[in-house]
């Protein structure tokens, strides 16, 4: 299998604020968010990131994504490197996260138009994809009704069509299904599985232990900035559930920094 996205050893050290030291109970003012993080995901992959709430998937993502540098190491998406080449990086992915969120004051016409002419689509292809996208979401019949009036699923559905809108070979979606009711939950995991089938490299960063056992060909798991373990679910968990199996390595890995 061809590997489209590979990061080596990354590095970031975040300085804590003074009120930031005094809610983490820490007299250190740095944070070590993510350290000597390595992993692969291959074309027709999805591999799923795990961990809790401030583990460092976040702060991977985004120095994957180029909108943070890494203090050290090395990234390559689709041969492209993150400290090099980040603008043929953001052309080759797409990334997705509950943080970045859509201008409520426009629409998803509007919003779509202006992401495709940015990447430079021409109007023939992204009317086609447009259309495909927004008969897999069901956009069409509120294409110019204003964001900002949308329930959450559908801010969802319409933030994963306009990230799609240049056809990307590596998509990155962070906690995709967070928020959301059980019906637009399948509709975005569904989603995923089809785009594995056409061959993209995805990576999904959840703290859902169903949402990787049914979806991802491999699992790492990030517990306090480090890579605990990964592999195939059958290599991280034997006989385990994923959930039994986190849990176990969560323990052993905060016993040994205890030590």
């Amino acid at each position: 299998m061809e590997c489209l996205l590979r990061a080596e050893n990354l590095r970031k050290t975040f300085r804590l604020s003074r009120k930031q030291m005094k809610i983490d109970r820490t007299k250190n003012p740095l944070k070590v968010a993510a350290n000597n993080i390595s992993f692969e995901c291959f074309a027709g992959e999805i591999y799923g990131l795990l961990g809790p709430n401030g583990a460092g998937k976040t702060t991977v993502l985004r120095i994957l994504s180029t909108l943070i540098k890494a203090d050290e190491g090395e990234a390559t998406v689709c041969g492209h490197s993150v400290r090099t080449a980040p603008g043929e990086v953001r052309k080759s992915l797409a990334f997705l996260t509950s943080e970045l969120k859509l201008d409520e004051f426009f629409t998803p016409n509007y919003l779509y138009d202006f992401y495709s002419n940015l990447h430079g689509v021409p109007a023939d292809v992204a009317a086609e994809r447009k259309k495909k996208l927004f008969d897999k979401f069901d956009i069409h019949k509120f294409a110019e009704t204003k964001i900002g009036q949308f329930s959450t699923g559908m801010k969802q559905k319409t933030s994963l069509a306009i990230s799609l809108v240049h056809d990307p070979r590596v998509i990155i979606y962070d906690e995709p299904t967070n928020g959301l009711d059980v019906l637009t939950a399948k509709i975005v995991t569904d989603f995923l599985s089809e785009l594995k089938s056409q061959g993209k490299c995805i990576i999904v960063s959840t703290h859902i232990f169903s949402l990787i056992e049914k979806n991802c060909d491999r699992v790492g798991i990030i517990i306090g900035g480090e890579m605990a373990k990964q592999g195939t679910l059958a290599q991280v968990c034997g006989k385990s559930t994923l959930e039994d199996a986190f849990f176990d390595i969560y323990k052993q890995t905060v016993g040994e920094e205890a030590q």
